[in-house]
């Protein structure tokens, strides 16, 4: 079979008004590799997005370029209407804290207490020396302990993040997502090691700890993607080969996405 598959409804290349996260014509290259080929995505206000795709498609390199993390070798990342290639570096660290981002390694800092991992959260909407000061002397304050309880970690708050299980830290993380109150949300594989029943709540979760509404999120479940989100962006080799409501995800495109080459 071919290397890519043909798009399927892909975003027309007018801009939308309401767009909050944009990739124009980007492409990622490691020496001869390309990680991204070409990639045009635009992700609206309120959108839930599923990357799908097999290992090595490019969804993590996609979710770097749109939480600021990484550049792309040409082409532009486009946070909020504004070109981070043309933003000052002041301007560009005020765009990417207005996106949270969940890591598969999640970033926490495993030998402190729970409570300090989540009150990271501000260093994102408060000026840096303040959050950096609030860090240091976090306290379990209202704020943590609630979203403590959106997740279901209330009884946690002290606890040593390194005693707690990997299905408790992922949502020790999805709390400090709570916290910093992102406008948009970029999760890279939230649920690889979690049950059916968890994963859907964590999904859940991740959805309300954007202020708009606005997820993106890499999965290996492509079931969930279904359930759960609004649109479906299927990657392979650095392209996107799919893009569709989730009622017209078929297994036989499932099945071609995933095929080998």
């Amino acid at each position: 079979m071919s290397a890519v598959l043909p798009a399927v409804e892909a975003v027309p290349p007018e801009r939308a008004a309401d767009a909050v996260l944009e990739l124009r014509a980007v492409t990622v290259a490691h020496g001869s590799h390309r990680a991204l080929d070409g990639v045009d995505l635009v992700v609206r206000a309120g959108e839930r997005v599923a990357l799908l795709g097999p290992s090595g498609a490019g969804k993590s390199t996609l979710l770097a370029l749109l939480s600021g993390a990484a550049e792309p070798t040409d082409g532009a990342v486009v946070l909020f209407g504004e070109d981070l290639a043309t933003a000052g570096s002041r301007r560009r660290r005020a765009l990417a804290a207005r996106v949270g981002a969940l890591t598969q390694d999640l970033d926490l800092v495993e030998h402190v207490r729970v409570l300090h991992n989540v009150a990271a959260g501000r260093l994102g909407r408060l000026p840096l020396r303040s959050a950096l000061a609030g860090l240091l002397t976090a306290r379990a304050d209202d704020e943590v302990r609630a979203v403590l309880t959106q997740v279901g970690l209330p009884w946690a708050v002290h606890a040593r993040t390194s005693q707690l299980s990997g299905g408790e830290r992922q949502r020790v993380a999805v709390a400090r997502l709570l916290l910093q109150r992102a406008d948009a949300v970029l999760a890279d594989e939230p649920a690889s090691s979690l049950d059916p029943t968890t994963t859907r709540e964590v999904l859940e979760l991740l959805r309300g700890s954007a202020s708009t509404g606005t997820t993106v999120v890499s999965l290996h479940q492509p079931e969930e993607a279904r359930h759960t989100f609004t649109r479906v962006v299927g990657l392979r080799a650095g392209r996107v080969v799919l893009d569709l409501p989730p009622a017209r995800l078929t297994d036989d495109l499932l099945a071609e996405l995933y095929a080998r080459a």
